[in-house]
């Protein structure tokens, strides 16, 4: 009985000697990450220009981990961050607290926060580990401007854009 399991041991370890590598020669070769993924967070803008996060704190208020701080304030149309009444001043992300399980981004009414595919965080502090809203937000799109902008007043009634049906 033991010699037999012994064989079929040395049989497998024959077999698999002459099969190709599974090895991804990191970090040349990048790994393909699922549609699901979750990696680092991004705060995302509009075509214009504007932030998408109205500074509700919905996302620090699901996180498990309590990862998350946002501090409000008060757009104007002179200095307008988002559209809406507030904006998030303050945004920061632990990330040596979070779990990456993804209920900011379900939580956020604006959909601004997006947990995206890079995996490669590396921090030598824990300093660098906290990401702020400086980091998260992504670059202004062509045809749009930085925040914050002048804005003609009564343009921005919303803070929540009007959500369209999904279609199948």
């Amino acid at each position: 009985m033991m010699l037999d399991d012994l064989a079929r041991g040395l049989a497998t370890t024959l077999k698999m000697m002459f099969e190709k590598p599974v090895t991804i020669q990191y970090p040349e070769e990048k790994r393909r990450v699922r549609t699901r993924f979750k990696g680092r967070h991004h705060l995302q803008r509009y075509e214009n220009g504007l932030e998408k996060c109205i500074g509700c704190s919905l996302c620090a208020a699901a996180c498990p981990a309590d990862a998350i701080f946002v501090e409000a304030a008060e757009n104007t149309d002179e200095e307008r961050y988002s559209p809406g009444e507030r904006y998030a001043r303050v945004y920061e992300i632990n990330m040596l607290r979070c779990i990456f399980c993804g209920y900011c981004q379900d939580a956020c009414p604006t959909e601004a926060i997006v947990l995206g595919d890079n995996y490669e965080l590396s921090f030598t502090d824990r300093r660098q580990a906290i990401y702020t809203k400086e980091m998260l937000l992504d670059p202004v799109p062509p045809g749009g401007q930085p925040t914050p902008q002048r804005t003609p007043s009564g343009v921005y009634t919303r803070s929540v854009p009007v959500m369209k049906d999904p279609s199948d």
